[in-house]
């Protein structure tokens, strides 16, 4: 689990970015190609993000996106999502 240097204090995202301070002074970043989500999404809908988990994570509500501090702190992109054969 995630010490508490590692909270969540800001996040934001740029045009092909996502950018998150954590409160031990940490800037991480990571490319929005990894979140397909947050790719796709219009810069009002990523602008539209809220620290949860207890400063451990971000919700976007909009998009039905959700990342871990810990998944950021790993370099994890997000999981492929293969269609269902219907």
């Amino acid at each position: 689990m995630a010490n508490p240097g590692e909270r969540i204090m800001r996040a934001s995202c740029s045009q092909d970015s996502i950018i998150v301070e954590l409160a031990d002074g940490r800037t991480i970043s990571a490319p929005l190609a990894w979140y397909p989500r947050l790719l796709h999404a219009t810069p009002e809908q990523r602008s539209n993000c809220v620290i949860a988990g207890a400063g451990y994570g971000i919700h976007w509500p909009e998009i039905d996106e959700d990342l871990s501090v810990e998944g950021l702190l790993r370099g994890a992109p997000a999981p492929h999502v293969s269609a269902r054969a219907g």
